[in-house]
């Protein structure tokens, strides 16, 4: 498992339109600005964040982004997964029936599960509020 550029922004984006307080709207170009990522690949990325809710975007001129929810309700976990899909440490884990041949005959399978659940456990174990505290 490796986090992409991708998921590591996404991160980014939702931290820097956090620290602007509650209800802030924050457009592209100023995060852009702040975070030396360019609007073009920040668009993909909230496309993926718009879906999974954790943004609402604002039309018209005074638009932008803001988070859904409070910053103490967005999981690490969840932000990564919704960009990044699974972080399964190998594709067998990658959803939730094992569909693999041999996954009944391998010896290293309950390594590998085990791998996951740490993975998951400590991302699903923060959240931006504690980004945000950390400061």
């Amino acid at each position: 498992m490796k986090i992409s550029t991708k998921g590591r922004y996404a991160l980014r984006l939702l931290l820097d339109i956090a620290r602007q307080g509650e209800g802030a709207v924050v457009s592209l170009k100023e995060i852009s600005l702040r975070q030396n990522i360019s609007v073009k690949y920040l668009e993909q990325i909230v496309l993926k964040l718009n879906k999974a809710k954790m943004l609402h975007s604002i039309r018209g001129v005074q638009g932008g982004y803001m988070l859904a929810r409070e910053p103490k309700d967005c999981g690490i976990g969840e932000i990564l997964r919704a960009v990044e899909g699974s972080l399964a440490p190998i594709t067998c884990l990658q959803s939730e029936v094992n569909s693999c041949e041999r996954c009944n005959q391998c010896d290293t399978l309950w390594f590998w599960e085990g791998m996951d659940e740490a993975i998951n456990a400590y991302v699903d174990s923060y959240t931006l509020q504690d980004f945000l505290d950390h400061e």
